[in-house]
């Protein structure tokens, strides 16, 4: 509206003016051709002559005597003209100007002379005949351009608005905890684009608290468990008719329950540090090969129960990286392979430089891994097995700890194999 209205004066302004100057100079070539006309017609009367020209074409037109006496009909003529315009007329000059009095039109003032007297010729345009159609005709156009503007705004403005609206409403959902939001993203501008984030940041949002929701039962169930054995047990330590045997057992059960917490603890805290970055890398240069050996050799009396045959094809390959905490990565997965392992199974581990990466490769002959559970192993608390058999320790924050840990060396992990014929881990590791 405001744009309008601006438009509206400068229009108004600049047509007006350009109108005066052309009807100006249109009044000054119509008054010259009249004298030619006249002064070329030596039989012509002069008063009636003018009088007889007098509103053709749309012009008005005055003729005054050196006195200043009016010569043709006043009636007709539109505009007032002072006693010393009429005297500069006579004496030879032309004058034009605007009569802002009456009509706001153009005058133009020519000497002429007729029987050797001096005469004024002054011109004019009659009311229709100026710009006032023309202007009336711009000044409805900017009116119809308002109401059809402002009426197209309103449709325009509740386009954009209601998908705002709907990102406000859906904004306050989320703010109350409800995630399950999606807004209709057909639109292909930047509103569009931005429903399409709000709609992904709405997945990502509810995949954390699904994520958050889960990790609080797992650890639930991790705790409580235990929790529930020890208070059990405890309280049938209490009974005085108790054997020595069964009283042994249920010490047995109370301090493996125990180491089961502790366990818990301390890979919870590992992995809380290694999500924020608590603990920096301590980088070193040391022989991968030898440290996979010493790691096998500790772990002897799990693979040696199960009489499992380690085969190892160790490259002599050296590698920087923080030893203490890929020497965790390796014991957990090849802890893991013994645990899923059947006895007088087979763990492979195999060491691979190529193009400034090394990767070492895990794989067993056990039960597998299937294929819908490998995009989630490596979450916290993901169990492949869902009953929580008790019989495998484990709280499954293992594998969550060795993804944290490569991802802080800028390395990969994969898992693959064929379920119920072996688990392959492949980890490669920048040299």
């Amino acid at each position: 509206m405001l744009s309008l209205i601006v438009a509206y004066f400068v229009t108004s302004w600049m047509y007006e003016d350009r109108a005066r100057a052309f009807i100006q100079n249109m009044l000054t070539t119509d008054g010259t051709q009249i004298i030619q006309t006249f002064q070329s017609t030596p039989s012509a009367e002069l008063v009636s002559f003018m009088q007889n020209l007098s509103g053709l074409s749309l012009t008005q037109i005055q003729l005054y005597d050196r006195n200043g006496t009016t010569l043709l009909d006043a009636k007709e003529w539109p505009v007032q003209v002072s006693t010393g315009e009429i005297e500069s007329v006579l004496r030879g000059e032309k004058v034009v100007r605007v009569d802002q009095i009456h009509t706001a039109q153009p005058v133009v003032g020519l000497p002429l002379q007729a029987d050797g007297q001096p005469y004024a010729l002054f011109l004019t345009v009659t009311k229709e005949g100026t710009d006032d159609g023309a202007m009336n005709a711009i000044h409805l156009l900017y009116v119809l351009i308002l109401f059809i503007g402002s009426f197209l705004i309103l449709i325009a403005a509740r386009y954009i608005v209601n998908p705002i609206r709907q990102l406000t409403a859906a904004t306050r959902k989320m703010a109350k905890g409800q995630f399950d939001v999606e807004l209709p993203t057909k639109r292909k501008d930047e509103i569009g684009i931005l429903s399409v984030s709000f709609n992904q940041m709405a997945k990502e949002l509810a995949k954390l608290d699904q994520m958050r929701r889960a990790f609080v039962s797992n650890v639930s169930h991790e705790i409580g468990s235990p929790l529930t054995s020890i208070s059990g047990f405890s309280k049938a330590l209490k009974q005085k008719q108790i054997s020595e045997e069964s009283r042994l057992r249920y010490l047995t059960i109370i301090e493996e329950e125990s180491e089961r917490l502790s366990r818990l603890s301390q890979n919870l805290l590992q992995l809380s540090h290694l999500q924020h970055n608590d603990r920096p890398l301590h980088v070193s240069a040391y022989r991968l090969d030898e440290q996979l050996r010493k790691i096998v050799i500790t772990l002897e009396p799990q693979w040696g129960a199960k009489e499992i045959a380690i085969d190892l094809n160790l490259k002599p390959v050296t590698i920087r990286a923080d030893e203490d905490q890929l020497s965790q990565v390796w014991i957990n997965l090849i802890s893991n392979s013994i645990k899923f392992m059947p006895v007088r199974g087979e763990v492979r581990i195999e060491t691979v430089e190529k193009e400034n990466r090394i990767t070492v490769i895990i794989a067993d002959n056990g039960i597998g891994i299937p294929e819908e559970e490998r995009t989630d192993i490596f979450k916290p608390f993901h169990k492949v097995d869902k009953a929580r058999n008790s019989s495998v320790k484990g709280n499954g924050l293992g594998l969550a700890i060795v993804k944290q840990i490569v991802d802080l060396h800028r390395g990969d992990i994969a898992v693959s194999g064929q379920p119920g014929s072996g688990a392959i881990f492949e980890v490669s590791l920048p040299q």
